[in-house]
């Protein structure tokens, strides 16, 4: 079911989105302006994919925002220009190096040097790694939805797809290599040609000078490292590649591609690459360079380190949903990518969701939601939030489904699995995040004698209300029996005038209750867990501390 949308033609759309600051239509404003210096009838968006290890989040990162200022495009051309997403894999590129994180280390040694689609796959037989790779990226984008084509680099070079670029490329050979070797060191120079032939009898991809060009045979020739001899190729068919700067250049030139973005630590590249691609005759694409992602030291996440988030194990902790609001936010700022983004990211897609409705048309334009569903959210009732469900299995140290069900239940009558399946999906991993990363690290501190006192007074007070009160009620409760040093707050007072209570306060309770450094309000946390189960629970920790 999807949220209410007020009716606007493509026109009154297209006029909203004209004046919004969201980056996609700031992003499709630029595309706008390309098409009107150069008409044309389809606008290509690319993605770029280097299968040289598992696929990462950065890899899927890329393809959800050019997906976002697709749509915004779209919307701004009120769909009267054609478009089509293209995924290409850089599968004929050298193997370089073996992967951390992968099986068979030895065995993958063996083909260092060979195109990625002739290297064996370390996981399964009968296929090469890069294909298995490609395999396993267009399995999770078609998981995601995307309206995408595959391309694989190996079936363009060996169709002849490129070819006739390729040979523009042999004409403007000097050119390219004006551009490319100011920017090399000397070692480098001597031996760098934009060409990578194929050797015919190793199969490795050779970075060898050319010690002879013929633009009108279409060849090239160079000295075989293994035999010391004289090698005449062609630079058509797949019996070379292009240096991966030379190599996308080529790729834009030869597709016409209009919109790529590309890391932040690509911004030198991509400017070499524009100037290729203008001497082959091209016009470079339009797109923006964005941040990196971290991993929980601030390093740079690596297919081949394996650190950071994988794909695989974002899914099993969180939505899909999740995980696009986590691209769509600040593309050019760098971020984390460790669990404990997770639970915010989690919630706060929700938050975006539920405040979609009360939005007008202009307002909807900037909430993520719009661009994450390609204008068209979902209606999703979400009864609580997932940092409430982590801290209810924490407290009940729940390992089934059921069992949070049964607080979920008692708190909102008449919502269950079959009726909330989102909810139920979000119940699922929650239990998986506790086990994984809640219960390892969870640590009981001992209260003061000052937070006994307190936390006796608000056993007390909870005695006292309803088994059924309501979360603001309770909340009331706990905030009143805070109100005391050393949790008062003078510089934010109540809207009693008094002084307010600070975190200090709530987050005593979660480490002294629940082995916790935080967690959602605590209200709205009892009334789901129950009355008793909180006194309980204090009684216990009080106990502890005896």
């Amino acid at each position: 079911m999807s949220t209410s949308e007020p009716t606007m033609s493509p026109s009154e759309l297209r006029a909203l989105a004209e004046t919004s600051n969201a980056w996609p239509f700031e992003q499709a404003k630029a595309l706008v302006a390309r098409l009107k210096k150069s008409p044309k009838d389809e606008v290509l968006f690319e993605t770029g994919y280097g299968p040289s290890g598992l696929p990462h989040i950065g890899t899927f990162g890329e393809v959800a925002r050019t997906t976002m200022v697709r749509h915004a495009f779209r919307v701004l051309t009120e769909d009267k220009i054609k478009t089509r997403l293209l995924a290409f894999s850089d599968d004929m590129d050298g193997f370089r190096k073996v992967p951390d994180n992968v099986p068979n280390k030895e065995m993958l040694a063996k083909h260092l040097g060979k195109p990625l689609t002739a290297v064996p796959d370390p996981i399964e037989e009968g296929v090469s790694f890069g294909a298995a790779n490609n395999a396993r990226l267009r399995a999770f984008l078609d998981h995601f939805g995307f309206d995408y084509e595959f391309a694989s680099s190996t079936d363009y070079y060996a169709s002849g797809r490129f070819d006739a670029t390729l040979l523009r490329m042999l004409e403007v050979y000097d050119k390219v290599m004006d551009i490319i070797l100011p920017t090399l060191g000397p070692d480098r120079r001597a031996t760098y040609s934009p060409f990578l032939p194929v050797s015919k009898t190793t199969g490795v991809v050779l970075q060898v000078p050319m010690i002879a060009r013929d633009v009108k045979a279409g060849t090239i020739t160079y000295i075989d490292p293994d035999t010391n001899e004289e090698v005449t190729t062609p630079v058509t068919g797949g019996a070379v590649k292009c240096q991966w700067k030379a190599d996308w250049a080529l790729r834009w030139a030869a597709l016409g591609v209009d919109y790529e973005m590309a890391g932040k630590d690509l911004i030198d590249s991509v400017k070499l690459s524009g100037k290729i691609c203008a001497a082959l005759g091209g016009t470079p694409p339009e797109g923006f360079n964005y941040e990196l992602f971290l991993d929980e030291n601030g390093g740079k996440i690596s297919k081949s380190k394996g650190n950071g988030l994988t794909i695989d194990e974002w899914l099993r902790y969180a939505s899909p949903e999740s995980l696009s609001l986590f691209m769509y936010r600040e593309p050019k700022a760098a971020k984390r990518l460790f669990f404990d983004v997770i639970p915010r990211n989690v919630d706060e897609y929700q938050q975006f969701l539920d405040g979609y409705n009360r939005q007008d048309p202009k307002q909807r334009l900037s909430n993520p939601v719009w661009h994450l569903h390609a204008g068209n959210p979902p209606q999703v009732d979400m009864p609580v939030t997932f940092q409430l469900l982590l801290t209810l299995v924490s407290s009940s140290n729940a390992e089934n489904a059921d069992t949070l069900w049964g607080f979920i239940g008692r708190y909102r009558p008449g919502v269950s699995a079959a009726t909330h399946p989102k909810l139920d999906a979000m119940v699922g991993y929650a239990i998986n995040y506790y086990r994984d990363f809640v219960a390892p690290t969870k640590t009981f501190r001992e209260p003061t004698e000052i937070e006994r006192v307190a936390l006796q007074d608000l056993r007390d007070a909870l005695s006292r209300l309803a088994t059924d009160a309501s979360a603001e009620d309770i909340q009331n409760t706990v905030y009143e029996i805070g109100r005391r040093e050393p949790f008062l707050d003078h510089k934010k007072p109540a809207k009693d005038g008094r002084p307010g209570v600070s975190l200090d306060w709530f987050n005593m309770l979660y480490q002294v209750l629940l082995g916790q450094e935080k967690g959602p309000r605590f209200g709205s946390f009892v009334a789901v867990y129950g009355v008793q189960n909180a006194i309980s629970m204090i009684d216990g920790a009080l106990a502890r501390s005896a």
